[in-house]
């Protein structure tokens, strides 16, 4: 998991450098009729789908939904979805239940734009459109460089469909800073305890690294952990929250911060011990800050802050006695219909 950790910043350079079939989509897709965007995925890849989300609903305007897959492998619903683009993101491309929502996507209509690690992988091989992830092989059983791969796959496919985004050609560069930022994470490991609630929040483009934090604790540790949108925590799960809690708040860099002030101010009300990750602007004195990436948006600066959150999955698992690379009761490539 270190390891795999640690080559982030050249398959992001892979991405980069992978012009030639971003170039091929942009073709595709401005060839194609799109009223909607559909994207199936799940696990560590749902995660990056809320991200891709947030980027085709704020830069292009489409409406964009997240699939059920169920609905198609336990209730056999026949899809309608002409006009409707189908983005398919997994690290593996096995999954059953998405493979099979995928063909019944396209016998509904649908274009398909894969997104996976493997081109030989049957999603690879039924998509209209594949996206090569270009991360090199990912044994660890928790997903670090495909998911940050998939971040920034995100991205270039919404800059191929028009969008325009600032900090990107220095996005290298940054993550290899982000991977020498290690002293926030020893302290926020060292005082976070396995035995107390944690709960990870976020919002807009950090909501998605909150639930793969989130995920990737839960993974590696062995403990439940929640993660939410701030805005969703106040709408009921903050009633759970006391001074035995710990809440670990993903604000990166170039997010609006109107939008955590005040609910922080709640949060902090029933005295939890508070984490930052990102910015420490609403930090206050005691509250531990893991200073994350500064890219000039608060979008690159949350697929540089993957890296953060990651470490400090592997550190906590390491600091609790438990091996990260094979977490028990998990495999690498999940099978579910």
């Amino acid at each position: 998991m270190e390891t795999e950790i640690a080559e982030i910043p050249t398959v992001l350079e892979n991405l980069l450098n992978s012009t030639g079939q971003f170039d091929e989509l942009a073709k595709l897709l401005s060839e194609t009729k799109i009223n909607s965007v559909q994207i199936l995925a799940r696990g560590t890849s749902d995660n990056a789908a809320h991200f891709l989300k947030y980027l085709i609903e704020t830069q292009l305007g489409i409406p964009v939904g997240l699939t059920s897959p169920s609905s198609v492998t336990i209730y056999n619903v026949k899809l309608q979805f002409e006009g409707t683009l189908i983005v398919a993101i997994s690290q593996s491309g096995q999954s059953t239940d998405l493979v099979e929502y995928a063909k019944s996507a396209k016998l509904g209509g649908a274009k398909l734009v894969g997104m996976t690690n493997d081109a030989d992988s049957p999603l690879a091989k039924l998509s209209d459109f594949h996206i090569s992830l270009l991360a090199g092989p990912e044994y660890a059983v928790a997903a670090t460089k495909s998911y940050a791969a998939q971040l920034f796959a995100s991205l270039l496919l919404v800059r191929a469909w028009g969008a325009k985004f600032s900090g990107v050609d220095s996005i290298v560069a940054d993550a290899r800073r982000t991977l020498s930022q290690s002293a926030g994470v020893r302290e926020a490991v060292e005082k976070c305890d396995p035995s107390r609630e944690i709960v990870v929040v976020g919002r807009g483009f950090s909501y998605p690294n909150a639930r793969e934090m989130a995920l990737k604790i839960q993974e590696t540790s062995k403990v439940s952990v929640q993660g939410f949108s701030i805005a969703d925590y106040m709408h009921g799960p903050i009633s759970a929250l006391t001074h035995n809690s710990q809440v670990i708040v993903v604000a990166p860099h170039g997010i609006s911060l109107d939008h955590f002030a005040s609910d922080v101010a709640k949060i902090r009300a029933a005295s939890p011990d508070i984490y930052w990750l990102g910015s420490d602007e609403l930090a206050l004195e005691g509250e531990i800050v893991i200073s994350g990436a500064n890219c000039g948006s608060e979008i690159v600066s949350s697929i540089c802050d993957a890296i953060l959150m990651q470490t400090f999955a592997l550190e906590f698992a390491r600091k609790n006695g438990l091996n990260p690379d094979s977490p028990e009761g998990l495999s690498k490539v999940t099978f579910t219909r």
